[in-house]
């Protein structure tokens, strides 16, 4: 049976009465397995590395993915709730919602389709890629050991293709149409916080602000299109008046038309955190308008129009459902989604995203959620630690960092897991530790195999 830290143990019995008591068993070790791996994140990596490679009954662990019984969202809920409680204790969530695309090729993958690669792509070049999208939800809060804010995954949703749908009789559900669905349930579990989304212009859509705006205690922020269609609000209905009410009112000017005019009353501010973690001051213009189109409902929204005085970045416009909103709130809960880009990459570099070797739908639709999350996991885990040790940062003679990265609460993670094999065995004082030899030749696997 596999031998958990005492100081860890706590965090990860949270999600012992979500599994049956076997699969529990085999959930533990693949999640430590998972944290102890380097290189590839399959099954057969995580036994080799929590000393399972010679179970004749390794198929078993493979069924927890792809056929054992319990719920990926009972496990995302638990996971909010843990984020919460440790980091963010105040009333207000910060939550960031984005795709990213998760490199797979094989004919049994049935949800993979043909994307544009975000990383790849640039204004003038366009690469395409194979595999599948995936909506990440990820708590945006300041770490404070880390000293700046960490995109915190907790819940993460498959996108299939609109050919997936083609041979199911099903419509084909659009981005915005799971970002609304992740949004309705987020505020169900958490119903005494108020929640402000934080996303890209692919969430920038009508339909999705409208539904957005009309749930209490919900905002959304996003970028805004430099033409949008922008009016005043609709005059009061006279009384005995025919006819339709009406739903917006007179043409206001677009963002590009405020830029472009020479009279518009810019506001100096200053941004705490800009890209990079330093401060900066941009100009900016605010207005409150009705955003309207043709066949869509019109949403009420306060933009903010963005330019840097030194002309080192375009000019930006972004949207907040919410009216009271300040440019500086806006801009600052902006800023923030860039981590969750930071956070792709970690989990990519750390965890082994798209190092996976699954083609069963169930275990393809709960493997990368379960990475993403342990991103979270090992944070809590960190902070769990740090609180009784002093912060572990890695330095070199040719490199020095003052605070910890993911790379550091890792490997102190890691530290504390393999500490827990018997490492007892020897004084704490002693030069020479002595070692158990099926130990030692984990450790010595784990560094001749690592790529």
């Amino acid at each position: 049976m596999l031998t958990l830290p005492a100081e860890l143990l706590p965090l990860i019995v949270e999600f012992a009465p979500l599994f049956s008591k076997s699969v529990w068993e085999r959930a533990k070790t693949l999640l430590v397995g998972a944290i102890l791996a380097v290189g590839k994140r399959t099954i057969t990596a995580c036994l080799l590395i929590t000393g399972n490679g010679q179970d004749k009954r390794f198929q078993n662990y493979h069924r927890v993915l792809n056929r054992a019984r319990w719920s990926a969202l009972r496990v995302s809920q638990v996971l909010l709730r843990m984020l919460v409680t440790t980091f963010a204790p105040g009333d207000e969530l910060i939550i960031g919602i984005d795709d990213t695309i998760e490199r797979r090729r094989g004919a049994k993958i049935k949800a993979k389709g043909i994307y544009r690669d975000p990383v790849r792509s640039s204004h003038s070049h366009f690469v395409k890629a194979s595999g599948l999208r995936w909506l990440c939800s990820m708590l945006l809060i300041e770490i404070p050991w880390a000293g700046c804010v960490w995109g915190l995954p907790f819940l993460t949703v498959l996108c299939p293709s609109e050919r997936y749908y083609q041979g199911k009789k099903r419509r084909h559900q659009r981005l915005t149409d799971r970002a609304w669905q992740i949004i309705q349930l987020i505020a169900r579990w958490a119903p005494d916080r108020h929640l402000v989304f934080v996303g890209d212009s692919s969430f920038a859509v009508l339909d999705l602000l409208y539904l957005v705006s009309s749930t209490p205690g919900v905002d959304l922020i996003t970028r805004l299109r430099l033409d949008a269609q922008l009016y005043d609000p609709a005059p009061k209905r006279k009384a005995g008046q025919m006819g339709r009410p009406r739903v917006k009112g007179a043409r206001r000017p677009s963002p590009q038309q405020a830029l472009d005019n020479p009279k518009t009353k810019w506001t100096t501010i200053e941004v705490d955190y800009w890209y990079g973690g330093q401060k900066r001051e941009v100009e900016v213009y605010t207005e409150t308008a009705i955003w309207y189109c043709c066949r869509n409902m019109p949403v009420p929204i306060r933009w903010v129009l963005i330019r840097d005085p030194l002309g080192e970045f375009e000019p930006q416009a972004l949207l907040s459902t919410n009216l009271g909103h300040t440019p500086l709130q806006i801009l600052n809960r902006f800023i923030r989604r860039w981590r969750m880009e930071v956070t792709f990459e970690e989990a990519r570099a750390h965890l082994g995203i798209e190092t996976q070797r699954q083609w069963n739908d169930m275990a393809i639709a709960r493997t990368t959620p379960a990475l993403f999350g342990l991103f979270s996991m090992v944070t809590l885990m960190a902070d769990r630690l740090i609180k009784a040790e002093v912060k572990p940062v890695r330095t070199a003679a040719w490199y020095e960092k003052q605070t910890p990265t993911f790379a550091d609460a890792i490997a102190l993670v890691r530290r504390c897991l393999w500490s827990s094999c018997h490492f007892s065995t020897s004084g704490n004082k002693s030069d020479v530790v002595k070692v158990p030899r099926s130990l030692l030749e984990r450790l010595t696997d784990a560094v001749c195999y690592a790529a």
